[in-house]
C-alpha cells in the first residue's frame, strides 16, 4: 500500500492513545488515510526517540510494544520506513538552521524523500520547506 503521510513521534503517540493535543485536522487527515485504504510512514527515529522517552521516564514504558504492535498488525495504517542513504541524502535538503534537531530532521527527510506531507506539531518543521499537516 502507498504512504501518503510520515508522523512525528509525538503524532503517533499522540494518535495512540487518543490524547487531545492532536489537532482536529491531523486526526481527520490520519483517518482519510485509513479510510482510503493507505498507509502512514513511521522514520525508524521515531522507534529510538520513543525508547529515550521511556529511558527518560516521560511516557509510559508500554508505548514501545503498543507501537511495534500497530506496526505489525496485517494491513496496518502504520508501516515502519527506515534510515538508509536515501533519506539521509533528502536531509542534506533540509537546512540544519531551520531544522536544528537531527531525529526531527530526519522525520522531515523521511517525508520529503516520499514525497508526502509530514504530520507534525513542530514549529520548525512546519516553517521549514517540508509540506505539513497539524
Amino acid at each position: 500500500m502507498p504512504v501518503r503521510a510520515v508522523v512525528d513521534t509525538h503524532t503517533v503517540i499522540w494518535y495512540m492513545h487518543g490524547n487531545p493535543r492532536l489537532s482536529q485536522t491531523a486526526r481527520s487527515a490520519i483517518a482519510d488515510i485509513e479510510l482510503a485504504g493507505y498507509q502512514i510512514g513511521v522514520s525508524a527515529i521515531t522507534l529510538a526517540e520513543i525508547v529515550y522517552l521511556i529511558e527518560k521516564e516521560r511516557i509510559p514504558d508500554t508505548t514501545y510494544g503498543q507501537v511495534m504492535a500497530l506496526l505489525q498488525r496485517v494491513n496496518a495504517l502504520l508501516v515502519e520506513i527506515p534510515i538508509d542513504h536515501q533519506v539521509v541524502d533528502a536531509m542534506r535538503q533540509i537546512e540544519r538552521k531551520s531544522v536544528p534537531d537531527m531525529p526531527d530532521r530526519l522525520i522531515a527527510a523521511t517525508a520529503l524523500f516520499l514525497g508526502v506531507p509530514v504530520i507534525s506539531r513542530d514549529g520548525k518543521i512546519r516553517l521549514s520547506t517540508v509540506a505539513t499537516i497539524w
